[in-house]
């Protein structure tokens, strides 16, 4: 069976899972199976075909399981949102579909040769750069529980820093392309680590410059972590020198604890974290996470069942921000340890299809790319879920392609184009194909 036909058959359980969700709440509410479920079915179903028959015709050697995998992780977020708050679940619907239309315009532009990114990497760079820092512009930027996040332009609210990072891989990856082989050979000792030499070790300053900004200008832990993180395992992979992440890790540990020790916002989310059930903890601020370790705990291994979980009353919302940084916990409650880890599996599988896609790379940039892609994409979920589960300390970034909000779910269509645009011209010239 070719690679297209077995991508068309993994997007049938998708659609299924779509209609056997919305009967459930269907039956839930109305004690009656209505046959919308079907007609949302159908509908998730067509929206996926647009995106098969893309590929089909523009990448038909990409990655067969990627495509549904992300499919698979949609339905289930607009499932749980929809059982959450309609008006929202139609707007994430609105956005999928712009996310799928970004996605095809991604694949067919750079279809032909997706290495052209390299040229313009200073400038992707420049324009991440800028996106990480508009949320703190006059007029158009956004502050969100104390942390500035989104950029409202009229009727247009978005969260730059999902777009930024695929910004900054594509430059490290481009960057680390060209001086990996000076990294290693230049690398000296000191202290018992192997540090590169200044000239090229200032990217890692730059970027480690970056990731302290970020929790003090902008006061984002979560994309702090996860920037820093994904530029480690770049260093890592471009190099083989774990030293050099040890490094990297000493200094992000160093400065965090530097700026945790000055900054109240920071210093105020990990006297949080560190106990959210004490009484005099910032005047209450650790309700949420102290709710969200309730909702877990009381899903246990089976879960309450779907559409189950007492979300609130009519005079108070007892798991704040349910459908957005608080959206695992409500599937721990409602599934239970069993549903958690089915999800957890397939971002699980996700990853480790993005891993694959990097090792069949065929130069270096392809290989740095994808690998730098998927660990955003990881450090991502490992960022949200450990937040709620009380592993981290909590941030407000979102779980990919289920959470509610249309810039993750645009962001992270563009960052599966790419890691399918890697995957065909690994696979075309695996097959003897010209790239």
């Amino acid at each position: 069976m070719s690679a297209r036909n077995r991508e068309l058959l993994a997007l049938i359980p998708a659609s299924l899972l779509v209609s056997f969700g919305f009967a459930a709440i269907f039956i839930e509410r109305a004690a009656e199976l209505s046959n919308v479920s079907l007609s949302y079915g159908a509908m998730f179903l067509a929206l996926c075909l647009t995106g098969h028959v893309v590929l089909r015709f523009l990448l038909p050697h990409a990655d067969p399981y990627l495509f549904p995998l992300a499919a698979v992780l949609v339905c289930f977020g607009l499932v749980v949102i929809y059982r959450l708050n309609p008006d929202k679940a139609l707007i994430q619907a609105r956005w999928f579909v712009i996310a799928l239309a970004l996605f095809t315009a991604t694949i067919f532009f750079l279809r032909q040769d997706f290495r052209v990114l390299e040229r313009y990497r200073y400038t992707i760079a420049v324009a991440g750069l800028l996106l990480l820092a508009a949320p703190r512009l006059p007029f158009i930027g956004q502050q969100v529980n104390g942390a500035y996040l989104g950029v409202k332009v009229g009727p247009i609210s978005f969260q730059p820093a999902e777009f930024s990072k695929i910004a900054i891989v594509i430059f490290l990856a481009a960057y680390l392309r060209d001086n990996r082989q000076v990294l290693v050979q230049g690398a000296k000792r000191f202290l018992g680590l192997t540090i590169p030499p200044l000239k090229q070790f200032g990217p890692l300053l730059v970027i480690w410059g970056l990731a302290m900004l970020m929790l003090i200008f902008i006061r984002d832990l979560g994309s702090s972590l996860m920037f820093f993180g994904g530029f480690l395992a770049l260093l890592y992979v471009a190099t083989n020198r774990f030293s050099f992440v040890v490094a990297g890790m000493t200094a992000f540990f160093a400065g965090s604890w530097l700026i945790a020790t000055n900054v109240s916002h920071v210093r105020e989310r990990l006297t949080i974290w560190r106990d959210p059930f004490a009484p005099d903890v910032v005047q209450g601020a650790g309700y949420q996470l102290a709710q969200s370790l309730f909702a877990q705990a009381d899903g246990g291994l089976f879960g309450k069942g779907f559409a189950q979980a007492l979300l609130g009353t009519p005079k108070q919302s007892i798991l704040p921000t349910p459908d957005t940084d608080f959206i695992y916990a409500v599937i721990v409650n409602e599934l239970g340890l069993v549903g958690a880890c089915a999800l957890l599996l397939v971002y699980l599988l996700f990853v480790e299809r993005g891993l694959r896609i990097a090792m069949l790379g065929q130069d270096s940039f392809s290989k740095l790319l994808a690998t730098g892609l998927t660990a955003v994409f990881a450090l991502q979920v490992f960022v949200i879920v450990g937040g709620v589960i009380k592993l981290i300390p909590l941030t407000g970034v979102t779980l990919p392609f289920v959470s509610y909000g249309g810039s993750s779910i645009v962001a992270n269509f563009v960052l599966l184009a790419l890691l399918l645009l890697v995957s065909d011209r690994a696979r075309r010239t695996a097959v003897g194909m010209t790239p």
